[in-house]
């Protein structure tokens, strides 16, 4: 969602800046903005609703000047996107601030500030914050104690930057639900809430905790935990490469992330299956000895990992033969569950930031999980610092907001450790060497379905006039059709719903006519008889369908259905391998409709609030 960026430093600071909102777009916004201090303390501020091109545009025009600047990107939460809601935001014209997150009682807050005299221009719960920092500071020697009383009258989450006008030398930090870095130069100090920001000036980083304050200078960084204690966070060299927002021959990055797919599941897997063999330390240290104990798995996840872990329940069950549950964590986490004997918590994120999924997390442990695993794809991220073990899916930077290779590489992830689990639960060697083959065969079977392109591109011109869609599928592929669904969605605004076929007689076919297609995805498996049948109903009803089906499951195009074929591949990997296709349709579907493809409207990236 929002992006931050940060800099302490002796040489002008506004292109890095502007740089660094430029590579957080990416997260989704509405507005941005920029302050920065002189070398005589004079603050300048620039602000402009819509694109960072507008506000770079606008610095052209005004340029400034100075060593000191905060930078931010905005995703509306409280107040509609407006300049005057945009950050940074000013108090008396001393203290700026500018906040990813949610304070949950700036009514309450509000409504004390105007009564010691404060006037908001904006209807933003961070100007509640910049003005309470403000009024701490009356009564604080220092910027860092002000802030530590403020902070600990908020409720909610922030990731916040506070710099003071007449201070030209220092910021500081504070984290609480929100994500923030560190980045380390050479006599120049950065703050970004994603380092991905910072790499064209730093590959050195640290990560806050939850709780932590920091006071930033140009060679010195120091942060108290939430104890009220001098700590220090491990300084690691990040491998990201600095170039991962090129877009290179590619018209979108959602369409670059999809044909990396191969390769990112190469990464996934390199060195990680040897001989047909899982390194289970893969997962981190103690991993055998933890999946030795595991009985039950509960997995927990939003929008497209939530996808991922419903296709491996069903492979959890079926393969390694351990129970599993999979729930969405904003409903986890508000809930009083049980927590079944020698349960494993696993939790999925792109990001390793989505604030649900962490909070859920956070709830498993006091709940007396027995051990949590995530499956994510950023290192250092909050969710991997807290959990107890750890698959690192290797998928690179993936910028488009609609996941690409985020979720094939998950899928991989998963599927690896219901290999690990199964291994103690009574899977035969011979399963764990089909799976293994399988999973290693994967990358150039999506090399042969990425050949299909010119085909979907084709069909995709019979969406042009179309604003409903269904999806089926059934077993491991109904997980598939609701993550086809929600790419339909997100990236072309067309209202798409997915079911298992089976529930089609139990409501959705009334939704049936010559103006509703239905995609089905259809691998040749012990459901497909099932399936067929459930086409049929719907052709019976004048519907004209979309089959995505391999040439051993016998479908044949006429009048009232389509049929794409995808190659045959083993049922085990089916999942992932049916995936690409339906990305390719809404991608192609959604540049016929001329929808923002990377950056859909009102979505973010990396969802960081409730």
């Amino acid at each position: 969602m929002c992006g931050i960026v940060g800099a302490v430093a002796q040489r002008d600071v506004a292109d890095i800046l502007l740089e660094g909102l430029k590579r957080l777009e990416y997260r989704g916004y509405d507005s941005a903005g920029i302050a920065i201090v002189d070398t005589n303390n004079k603050l300048s501020r620039v602000r402009r609703l819509g694109k960072v091109q507008e506000l770079v545009d606008a610095v052209s025009h005004e340029p400034l000047i100075g060593g000191t600047g905060i930078a931010h990107t905005r995703w509306a939460t409280h107040g509609a996107p407006s300049e005057v809601n945009a950050h940074p935001h000013i108090s008396n014209g001393e203290i700026v601030v500018v906040h990813n997150g949610i304070i949950e009682n700036h009514d309450e807050l509000r409504t004390y500030l105007q009564d010691q005299g404060y006037n908001f221009v904006s209807q933003t719960d961070t100007e509640v914050m910049t003005h309470l920092i403000h009024l701490e500071f009356k009564t604080s020697e220092y910027l860092l104690e002000a802030v530590q009383k403020a902070v600990k009258k908020l409720h909610g989450a922030y990731g916040t930057v506070v710099m003071d006008a007449k201070d030209k030398d220092r910021m500081v930090v504070a984290r609480s639900g929100s994500p923030l870095v560190i980045g380390y130069g050479l006599g120049e100090n950065f703050i970004a809430s994603d380092m991905m920001a910072l790499l064209p000036v730093t590959r050195r980083f640290s990560f806050l905790e939850e709780g932590d304050v920091a006071e930033v200078t140009r060679f010195e960084v120091n942060v108290i935990d939430k104890d009220g204690h001098a700590v220090k966070r491990e300084i690691k060299e990040t491998e990201a490469t600095n170039d991962a927002g090129d877009k290179g021959e590619y018209r979108h990055y959602m369409l670059k992330e999809t044909y990396e797919q191969p390769t990112a599941v190469r990464n996934t897997l390199e060195g990680r299956l040897i001989n047909n063999v899982l390194d289970v330390n893969t997962f981190g240290e103690g991993a055998d000895d933890i999946f030795k104990e595991i009985d039950h798995v509960q997995i927990i996840a939003c929008g497209t990992s939530y996808h991922s872990g419903m296709v491996a329940r069903y492979w959890l069950e079926a393969l390694a033969g351990v129970s599993c549950n999979i729930e969405i964590a904003s409903e986890f986490r508000y809930r009083k569950s049980h927590v079944p004997k020698n349960a494993m918590i696993v939790t999925i994120s792109q990001s390793g930031e989505t604030a649900d999924t962490l909070a859920a997390l956070r709830l498993a442990k006091e709940l007396g999980y027995k051990a949590s695993l995530v499956i994510c794809n950023v290192a250092g991220s909050s969710l991997v610092r807290e959990s107890d073990l750890a698959f690192m899916t290797k998928a690179g930077v993936e910028i488009g907001v609609a996941s690409t290779k985020a979720f094939t590489t998950q899928l991989v992830g998963l599927m690896m450790m219901t290999l690990a689990i199964g291994q103690h639960h009574g899977m035969t060697v011979e399963k764990q060497t089909e799976i293994a083959q399988s999973l290693m065969a994967l990358p150039s079977k999506l090399d042969e379905v990425l050949a299909l392109a010119p085909s979907i591109e084709a069909l995709a011109e019979d969406f042009a006039d179309k604003n409903h869609a269904l999806f089926l599928g059934r077993g491991d592929q109904y997980p598939i059709a609701m993550e086809g669904a929600l790419k339909l969605k997100e990236i072309s605004y067309i209202h798409a719903e997915a079911y298992a076929a089976g529930e089609l007689k139990h409501g959705p076919l009334a939704l049936i006519d010559a103006e509703m297609p239905v995609i089905v995805v259809a691998p040749q498996n012990d459901l497909i008889e099932k399936l067929k049948s459930n086409v049929e109903e719907v052709r019976a009803r004048g519907g004209l369908m979309y089959v995505f089906a391999d040439s051993n499951a016998n479908f044949s195009s006429d009048e009232t259905m389509k049929v794409i074929e995808v190659p045959v591949c083993d049922e085990l990997i089916a999942p992932i391998v049916y995936t690409l296709p339906l990305q390719l349709l809404s991608y192609y579907v959604a540049i016929i409709k001329g929808t923002d493809v990377d950056q859909p409207r009102n979505l973010a990236k990396s969802v960081t609030v409730e």
